[in-house]
């Protein structure tokens, strides 16, 4: 029953006794009136949050997982059980129950029947799970300045499209809806577990972390550093900047200022700024050196000699977590995560202008990188290096390039020492490719690029 089931003109109930029955139902329910603009929100027992507030009766009316675990970067996402995943309990479902989304409402955002008793009722007809792989419809309600501009976001996964659509023969990610059924159930399997929706960042952890509620369904306005931006991009991003690998250490971002991500990434490169880009480079509105460290281009003799050449992750990026050819969701990479550090020809000099050299790192890309969801290969590979322009997320003031100790190209320039070539291994030439990687790469190699009277 619902207070708009009682009729309070004919009932024969006495004042009094409504206004117990009143009290005695918001009690039972732990509801609250809530107002949203031009609309009255009327309490109505809710059974959603009576089920997923009770841990022990989640644990008995649980479905165990079937899927295979999500998986990435050789290893498995961490595991929670189905009932974890979905709890609505602690200081985060208080917050929950205090913030604006509250007054939506469960179907407001889920659909199904939130008066049902029966799990299976209450997730009949048109619920749905998360709600953001619909945002244009339950986002954008309140969000639609940002709903809008994330339909062509690098986060919604159209820059990982456009490379398997322009490798499979087409133009980009707008044509990603052409590919066989089968490669496309494949995408949304593997590589769609990190470009994920509004959710994945804001209410629960994204499938890589385990997924299941982050703070018992309250919405995270500022998504949390480790439980949601590194968990999708640990291997390169997470991996360098908190100095993971022997080695190396902490980004002097973290140990000076302790940024996090958002401290250089904002909204419009995150959620988009409704411009279609190929690359995130492609951004109008990207972190640059410069904002916070002006005059760099004549703050010592080096960036006075080479400011204009390369950018600055050339000089100071420590060693870089790399990995190649792997099968998409078969055997693991055919090149194991490796650390390395290459410097190459600018792989997209009309977005990164005024570069001839930049600092590269290898991708998963291959052939056959589709065989196991029946396409045995790509059909114009090479349209793509298997090299990508990077900036990695490592930095330090000195480093093995930048702490010389002696001349400024003691650490950079090749050079033979003794019959000893020394600093060939900073640069990517074509005897560097396995034979597969020549046709897509070679273009970038330094192979007759460098000084003519550097030894080869």
């Amino acid at each position: 029953m619902t207070f708009r089931d009682l009729d309070m003109k004919n009932s024969k109930i006495g004042s009094g006794m409504v206004l117990t029955f009143m009290v005695l139902l918001l009690a039972g329910i732990g509801c609250t009136n809530y107002q949203i603009p031009g609309k009255v929100v009327v309490p109505k027992v809710n059974n959603c949050e009576i089920c997923h507030t009770d841990y022990e009766r989640l644990v008995d009316v649980h479905s165990p997982d079937t899927a295979a675990p999500v998986s990435g970067d050789g290893e498995e996402a961490p595991h929670y059980e189905p009932f974890e995943r979905v709890f609505m309990g602690g200081t985060g479902y208080d917050a929950f129950k205090e913030s604006s989304h509250y007054p939506v409402g469960c179907t407001g955002c889920h659909n199904g029947d939130s008066e049902a008793e029966d799990k299976d009722l209450a997730h009949s007809g048109d619920f749905i799970n998360h709600p953001s792989t619909m945002y244009a419809d339950k986002c954008a309600t309140c969000h639609k300045s940002i709903t809008d501009n994330f339909t062509t976001s690098l986060h919604n996964g159209t820059g990982q499209k456009r490379v398997v659509a322009m490798r499979s023969g087409l133009s980009g990610a707008s044509d990603f809806d052409q590919l066989p059924a089968h490669q496309i159930e494949g995408y949304n399997a593997n590589c769609a577990t990190c470009h994920g929706t509004c959710g994945n960042c804001h209410i629960v952890r994204p499938p890589m972390g385990g997924g299941g509620l982050i703070a018992g369904h309250n919405f995270n306005k500022t998504p949390d550093m480790t439980d949601v931006c590194i968990t999708c991009h640990k291997s390169r991003i997470g991996h360098a900047y908190l100095g993971v690998a022997p080695g190396t250490e902490q980004d002097v971002h973290l140990t000076e200022n302790s940024f996090d991500c958002l401290s250089c990434h904002d909204g419009p490169e995150l959620h988009g700024d409704g411009a279609p880009v190929d690359q995130r480079y492609a951004y109008t509105e990207l972190p640059e050196c410069e904002s916070c460290h002006p005059g760099l281009e004549t703050a010592n003799t080096y960036h006075s000699k080479h400011y204009g050449d390369f950018a600055c992750q050339v000089c100071h990026s420590q060693d870089y977590n790399n990995c190649g050819s792997c099968h998409i969701q078969g055997e693991d990479a055919r090149i194991p995560a490796y650390m390395g550090f290459k410097i190459a020809l600018n792989p997209i000099p009309n977005v990164k202008e005024g570069y001839k050299f930049a600092l590269v790192r290898r991708t998963p890309a291959a052939p056959d990188n589709w065989k196991e969801y029946g396409v045995e290969a790509y059909a114009d590979f090479d349209v793509l290096p298997t090299y990508n322009y990077t900036t990695p997320h490592n930095l330090l003031r000195l480093t093995s390039r930048t702490n010389v100790g002696g001349t400024c190209s003691a650490n950079c320039h090749i050079r033979d020492e003794g019959g000893t070539i020394l600093n060939k291994d900073l640069y990517l030439f074509e005897t560097d490719l396995l034979d597969w990687e020549i046709g897509a790469t070679s273009g970038i190699t330094v192979d007759g690029e460098l000084p003519s009277y550097w030894p080869n």
